[in-house]
């Protein structure tokens, strides 16, 4: 497995600021000794200002992969931590060189160890990395995180299965909401039209009720002169019989009057 490009220029800048914190430590041997460190001071120089363009290559290799997405964004987070120590690291150097430490002689541990006095030597490198890719060589370590792609890429699957089974189900909602919607409109209109056509039939009754009550009254006062003419009506008939004879004998007489 061809090791990862970004890792091996890291590699190479880790052995560059040891390298120059070596030369540092010989440096400042050879001015306690009354030696000329002339020559020690432009290499030291040029590998400072090489460190410094190996630095800042890593940054802008490092954005742009974590731009495209080819690593993963804790490895991206990762990788910019240990460019922020050998940054860091660079800054210490370049000030030792220059004398501008309030040490004025950093001891050879202090350099290699980030400048700690105390406690037991180790990689000053390797100081941020996790436990899970500690000691891992740099095929091992792309391994690793070609494994932890493939796992996130399993787990985005599964949820965008996830996600789309949600779209469908509230796509199936919104047409059952849709399908209700339509239902409800037909119910509205139905109890529209029913309500207008009770509201008809009330005036109706309305009407009818006021001319039952005309008819009843129109009755009521026919029936009111028609029963006192028949509750005379049996006890004069012989009266307008007797009435109707003296009649006819006064026409009678007449006649016979105006005859003579």
């Amino acid at each position: 497995m061809s090791q990862d490009l970004w890792l091996q220029n890291y590699d190479a800048a880790c052995r560059l600021a040891q390298e120059i914190a070596e030369n540092i430590h010989e440096r400042n041997r050879q001015q306690r000794t009354g030696g000329n460190p002339a020559k020690l001071n432009m290499t030291l120089r040029a590998s400072l200002q090489k460190l410094k363009q190996n630095i800042a290559q890593l940054r802008e290799t490092l954005n742009q992969t974590s731009a495209q997405r080819r690593i993963m964004q804790a490895e991206a987070n990762r990788r910019q931590t240990l460019v922020d120590d050998l940054a860091t690291r660079e800054t210490r150097l370049n000030a030792s060189f220059k004398g501008d430490l309030s040490e004025a002689e950093p001891s050879r541990s202090s350099l290699m160890t980030g400048g700690s006095g105390s406690g037991p030597a180790g990689n000053p490198w390797l100081v941020n990395e996790s436990e899970e890719t500690r000691g891992l060589s740099f095929g091992e370590i792309k391994h690793h995180q070609q494994q932890i792609i493939e796992a996130q890429d399993a787990g985005l699957d599964a949820l965008a299965a996830v996600i789309s089974r949600q779209k469908q189900m509230g796509q199936e909602i919104g047409n059952e909401l849709e399908e209700q919607n339509e239902i409800i409109d037909d119910l509205a209109q139905l109890v529209d039209k029913t309500d207008s056509r009770i509201k008809n039939e009330t005036h109706r009754v309305k009407l009818l009720d006021t001319k039952s009550a005309s008819c009843e009254e129109r009755k009521s006062y026919i029936m009111s002169w028609f029963v006192p003419w028949k509750r005379v009506s049996h006890k004069g008939l012989k009266q307008h019989n007797g009435m109707q004879l003296v009649i006819v004998l006064l026409l009678i007489a007449i006649i016979v009057v105006a005859v003579w």
